[in-house]
């Protein structure tokens, strides 16, 4: 898999899910659950970036970053301390940080599960006025085998 470094332009909102493991409950009538999990692995983490109020040349690197992506099926996004990761504060194990980069630099704890991010559709522009947008960004983390 190769990597597409996203555009440096900081977001104006985040939300973040951390995704879940795939697991099955099973409940009997008395109430009593059993549960089967299929893997150690967290599956449907999700991403969405929001830009308020960007240039339109901001808003067409975007959507270049997402044709990029896409034109290739083993291509996911990284990001770094210009665009996603801007305002986040903290470094090291186990941080925000380190959660949302999707990936590990070298001697760095793995807590992306081996997650990297690609697009969850395409994103969306919204025009405010001549030469200025909005734009979202849905991301949702793909396990991947490095």
């Amino acid at each position: 898999m190769d990597s597409e470094s996203f555009p440096s332009i900081k977001p104006s909102g985040r939300n973040f899910d951390i995704g879940s493991y795939p697991e099955t409950v099973f409940e009997a009538q008395n109430g009593a659950k059993s549960y089967i999990r299929y893997g150690n692995k967290r599956v449907n983490a999700n991403l969405t970036l929001s830009f308020s109020n960007i240039t339109d040349e901001d808003a067409a690197l975007i959507l270049k970053n997402y044709m990029t992506v896409n034109s290739v099926i083993d291509k996911y996004v990284i990001f770094d301390n210009s665009s996603a990761l801007a305002g986040i504060e903290g470094y090291g194990s186990y941080s925000l940080h380190d959660w949302v980069k999707g990936f590990k630099s070298w001697g760095e704890v793995d807590v992306t599960d081996g997650m990297r991010w690609r697009y969850n559709g395409s994103p969306k522009v919204s025009s405010v006025q001549p030469g200025i947008s909005n734009v979202t960004c849905s991301f949702v983390g793909c396990l991947h085998a490095d």
